[in-house]
């Protein structure tokens, strides 16, 4: 049974365990006696629609939302979610993480102690990094419709995976423990592992079936009326879709564009739409004459 407005948040909370970071994480505290989950939301200031969707996620492996519940979400509560969920991976779970760590490979031979750090620190900075786009960026576009460095278009090609190098950490500790490592520290950074690697792919799935669907329509409407009030007759395309034009113009495909522009497919294949929306060219041949006209390419590119 997903979660609900009219239960109890204590039931709720007793009932599923990882739910107490999802509550936690939300800025709310206990003490909740017999209240709904609604009441309690209201009571400390949290909007209760956002905070149930928030723990549908994490409650079903298979749950997403629908048009009306993220509607329903609040923007200012997810990002205020999503970045307390970063500063609990970086400054509790990543450094419990990394203190079991050195617990482990204490004993054992220096070469092994090195190999571990610089692979567990190679991680904590890729999460970095990946935390900053998303804060500096992500977030405030969420928001407020406004971010210097976001483009819609690109933030699936940029949002990548962070569970690859927790689980490869964990295949490490499972299958290829160093010798004279410590056993009983061992044990106990698995589950540190196992409980962070959970919460964080289920951060993911918030962030693929909440965050980036909130911004999708938000994000090609403004960016939509932006072309129309800026663009004009000598810059009529961004210097990334002059780029896509002139490959398609030169016979590419557009996996081989992708490939070349260090790209998806599928923001290729939006990059070519924006491209006929705004020339009014549908066709290749229309296109590649469009391309020799403004001087972006010339006949012996095309011969």
């Amino acid at each position: 049974m997903l979660p609900n407005l009219d239960m109890k948040m204590a039931e709720l909370l007793d009932a599923d365990f990882s739910l107490c970071g999802v509550f936690s994480r939300m800025g709310l505290n206990y003490g909740v006696a017999d209240a709904s989950v609604e009441e309690v939301c209201r009571r400390q200031g949290v909007d209760p629609e956002t905070f149930l969707l928030i723990c549908r996620v994490y409650a079903s492996d298979n749950f997403r939302p629908d048009a009306a519940a993220l509607e329903k979400a609040d923007a200012k509560e997810i990002v205020n979610y999503l970045s307390r969920s970063h500063s609990y991976y970086m400054e509790v779970a990543l450094q419990s993480l990394e203190d079991g760590l050195r617990r482990v490979v204490q004993t054992t031979d220096e070469r092994s102690r090195g190999i571990i750090r610089k692979f567990f620190t190679d991680y904590k900075e890729e999460l970095a990094r990946h935390f900053e786009y998303e804060e500096q960026n992500v977030f405030p576009y969420l928001e407020t419709g406004v971010s210097a460095n976001f483009k819609v278009d690109e933030f699936e090609d940029t949002h990548e995976s962070v569970e690859e190098k927790l689980e490869d950490l964990k295949n490490l500790l499972i299958k290829y423990m160093p010798e004279g490592s410590d056993q009983k520290a061992a044990a106990w950074t698995m589950q540190q592992l196992l409980m962070l690697g959970g919460d964080i792919q289920k951060h993911i799935i918030l962030e693929d079936a909440i965050l980036a669907p909130k911004l999708r329509p938000k994000a090609r409407e403004r960016l939509e009326a932006k072309f129309e009030a800026a663009a004009t007759e000598s810059d009529l395309l961004t210097a990334r879709e002059k780029e896509i034009l002139v490959c398609v113009a030169k016979g590419m495909l557009n996996k081989e564009i992708a490939d070349l522009c260090n790209l998806s497919i599928h923001t290729v294949i939006s990059h070519r739409k924006n491209i006929t929306r705004k020339t009014g060219i549908k066709t290749v041949a229309g296109l590649t004459v469009y391309a020799l006209l403004n001087n972006l390419i010339d006949m012996n590119s095309i011969e």
